[in-house]
């Protein structure tokens, strides 16, 4: 029972926070374009820092952390990632710069062994190349558009890896409303200055309703895959957290009514099978390092 859990409640996070990025993604691409990066950036920073504020600061200072750097680090790094990735779409082909924004988990596991010293097997890289085949398979693929475009793109890619370890390395001793909390605080203070020479306020319900349904969404998903990481390696949350791309393309085809081809057929599976495969890899080693502190052994150990 206790494998179980151990095995199965970060990738459970993992999953409902790519379910809460697709609901944001879908509502983004429904928005009125009037409403630029900035202005969704902004919106989704101050609102979500000022609701970390509001249930962590009653009762202590929401800003004490035990690595302030580091936090700020992430918070930048974060922040970076997250304008790169909006910057490629706006200057390529939108399956380009998808393809190249989910080659992210390759970077975080070089990260990771380079900064943190975590360590992959030959078998877990091997899934995790599979699942960056999927993502490529379910995209048409075209290296095309402008040369800023793709370099924001692979930017996207390196600056979210990055983020994925270093939340990691915090969670170790931080929670996951401060971690978000300085993410979003950086995220205020980048975008203000573009934010205030030319606002994009909500004139409409409408517009009021997709703004609340990014900020929720965004709020969620964030906590929730701060806190499902500290469960997981961090290339092997970067693996989870590309379902996304198939929870977004479910709700393109059930409420935009976009078309379903191989690609989606073919890609798809590729994924999920990298995310169950490299799961039951999870349980079994686990299992076997509770077996191993175990002075008599347990029947589920043989």
């Amino acid at each position: 029972m206790i494998t179980f859990v151990s095995s199965h409640i970060g990738p459970a996070m993992l999953l409902l926070s790519s379910m809460m990025f697709a609901i944001m993604d879908g509502t983004v691409k429904l928005i009125d374009p009037q409403f630029r990066i900035w202005d969704i950036a902004f919106y989704r920073f101050l609102s979500n820092m000022i609701f970390c504020i509001a249930i962590s600061g009653r009762y202590q200072n929401p800003f004490r952390g035990n690595n302030i750097p580091l936090l700020i680090v992430r918070g930048i790094v974060g922040s970076i990632a997250f304008l790169s990735i909006i910057t490629a779409i706006r200057l390529i082909p939108i399956s380009t710069a998808m393809v190249l924004f989910f080659s992210f988990p390759a970077f975080t596991a070089l990260f990771s062994l380079l900064l943190f010293g975590e360590k992959i097997t030959l078998a877990e890289l091997f899934w995790v190349l599979i699942a960056i085949s999927g993502v490529a398979v379910l995209f048409d693929f075209k290296l095309e558009g402008n040369v800023l475009g793709q370099v924001m793109g692979v930017l996207s890619a390196i600056f979210t890896g990055l983020a994925v370890t270093v939340i990691k390395k915090l969670r170790h001793d931080h929670g996951a409303v401060t971690i978000y909390l300085y993410f979003c605080l950086l995220g205020t203070l980048i975008t203000f200055p573009m934010f205030i020479k030319n606002p994009g306020m909500p004139a409409t319900g409408r517009d009021w309703g997709f703004i609340l349904i990014i900020v929720t969404a965004s709020l969620f998903g964030q906590l929730l895959m701060t806190n499902g990481i500290g469960y997981c390696k961090s290339w092997e949350s970067g693996i989870l957290m590309m379902t996304e791309l198939i929870f977004t393309s479910i709700l393109g085809i059930v409420f935009l009514s976009e078309p379903v081809d191989w690609r989606f057929w073919s890609g798809g599976p590729l994924i999920l099978s990298s995310v169950i495969m490299l799961q039951i890899q999870g349980v079994t080693r686990i299992k076997k390092i509770i077996c191993q502190k175990s002075d008599a052994e347990p029947p589920s150990c043989s």
